[in-house]
């Protein structure tokens, strides 16, 4: 009856160090503000293929076998996976083994002689530690959570990394398509300016409108250089991306012209909490860190050691067969902390705080992914709506400019009129390339914001 009440009174103070891991209280909205289109499709695992760009394809293949970020995650994940393995070992008897051999001179000097001493011996002990609190085996729960933490931030970096390449190669084909620009507007100046230069020999106009077409055409053609600047440079990014040295390299396409946009089906907001890897990493650490508070409050309770040993010796060098000592040993400790000036019981206080502090976290996470697809989806609605009609800016401009022109030669209309339609068609164009850049990178910003077609099981 006494070994039933102190096995009833050891479970039970067992089942006191653990808890549930707590959960954060977010309700996910039944539907998305911003409804999708119905021809939309679902995310896939390839998404970037969705785009029609079979460049786009191999930079992206060529990223995920260089980049050294994700080598880096990579190792990380390793790294973990070792750590699962040096945890568990604490639920197992640690084994050793010993050997030494001596040999020992001793000399009287007034007897003038000396006398040798050898000896063998041979020790296998063996440790255990009672694991009657869960300390050990929340420990090893601790580093599984930490391993799948660290293959979800894997999986995210792989995400951020082919969204980085795409958002990167993007911008390359809208900085060309705005150089075309730029020189087609300088060629534009060029052409205002021959016929200003002509009406001006001809006494028609003052050499006022000259010196301001001029202007116009210098500053046209300072406008191309921070663009080439910033061509240059975003190579040199997109190429360490994919580990590359920047020197020499460069990418075939020269516009967004070749570029598809996909329609995206965001699903159900439901859906979104198991299709973000890094939800799934915030979920990974706060189960780590449930069991690093089961851990700390075993500490408090008492730890039982067992301990054997046996082993042989022997008073000749290397000479067991010769009548060795044999010995053999077995013992049981019990450690019980009674006074450690509150340490313990401080790191269990640190540790509810950093489970209490990691539950803001994760729900800080699922508020910040719902945000993300919302912005996403409310930035691809508003950008082709805004597309559309900077297209029509561009074209009414263009039209525009024509009309100045005609009208410039005529006589009927000064030059401000002229070079206030250039401005307003340079703006236009620059406007145009831009609004088409956001609209691709609002579309990689979805992807990302819905895991890019990530799932928790796959993992």
């Amino acid at each position: 009856m006494k070994r039933l009440f102190l096995v009833l009174t050891l479970f039970t103070t067992a089942c006191a160090t653990t808890s549930p891991v707590p959960q954060p209280e977010v309700s996910a909205p039944p539907a998305w503000s911003e409804a999708p289109t119905a021809d939309a499709a679902a995310v896939s695992a390839d998404w970037w293929q969705r785009f029609g760009s079979a460049e786009l394809q191999a930079l992206v293949d060529e990223a995920l076998a260089g980049s050294p970020d994700l080598a880096i995650a990579a190792e990380r994940v390793r790294q973990a996976e070792a750590q699962v393995r040096v945890s568990g070992a604490s639920l197992f008897p640690q084994i050793d083994v010993a050997a030494s051999s001596s040999s020992r001179t001793t000399r009287d000097r007034d007897a003038n002689t000396s006398v040798r001493t050898e000896s063998s011996g041979t020790t296998l002990s063996a440790s255990y530690e009672l694991d009657l609190w869960g300390r050990n085996a929340a420990g090893v729960r601790g580093a599984e959570a930490t391993f799948r933490a660290t293959v979800f931030d894997r999986d995210t970096a792989r995400l951020t990394l082919i969204a980085g390449v795409a958002n990167a190669y993007f911008d390359v084909l809208s900085l060309r398509a705005r150089i075309a620009n730029a020189r087609e507007n300088v060629a534009i100046a060029e052409r205002v300016l021959q016929v200003v230069s002509s009406r001006s020999r001809n006494g028609a106009v003052s050499p006022l409108d000259v010196a301001r077409q001029e202007a116009t055409v210098l500053s046209q053609r300072a406008a191309l250089l921070p663009l080439e600047q910033q061509e240059r440079q975003t190579l040199a990014a997109l190429a360490i991306l994919l580990g590359r040295v920047p020197e020499g390299f460069d990418v075939q396409a020269h516009g967004l012209a070749e570029i598809s946009l996909p329609s995206i089906s965001p699903g159900l907001p439901a859906d979104l909490l198991v299709r973000r890897p890094d939800l799934a990493s915030a979920e990974a650490q706060l189960v780590a860190v449930n069991a690093s508070v089961a851990a700390a409050r075993a500490a408090l309770l008492p730890s039982i050691q067992l301990t054997g040993s046996a082993g042989v010796a022997s008073g000749a060098l290397l000479g067991f067969l010769n009548g060795p000592t044999a010995t053999a040993a077995l013992a049981a400790s019990v450690l019980q902390p009674i006074f450690d000036g509150g340490r313990l019981r401080g790191q269990v206080s640190i540790a509810e705080s950093r489970e209490r502090e990691l539950v803001e976290t994760y729900r800080k996470a699922i508020l910040a992914a719902f945000a993300d697809v919302e912005s996403a989806l409310a930035a691809a609605t508003r950008l082709q709506q805004r597309e559309i009609l900077q297209a029509q800016v561009e074209q009414r401009s263009r039209e525009a400019l024509r009309l100045a022109e005609v009208r410039y030669r005529e006589g009927a209309d000064d030059l401000l009129s002229v070079l206030d339609a250039q401005r307003t068609l340079f703006d236009a164009q620059d406007q145009l390339a831009q609004v088409r850049l956001e609209r691709l990178d609002a579309a990689v910003a979805l992807f990302k914001a819905l895991g890019g077609g990530w799932q928790a099981d796959a993992a």
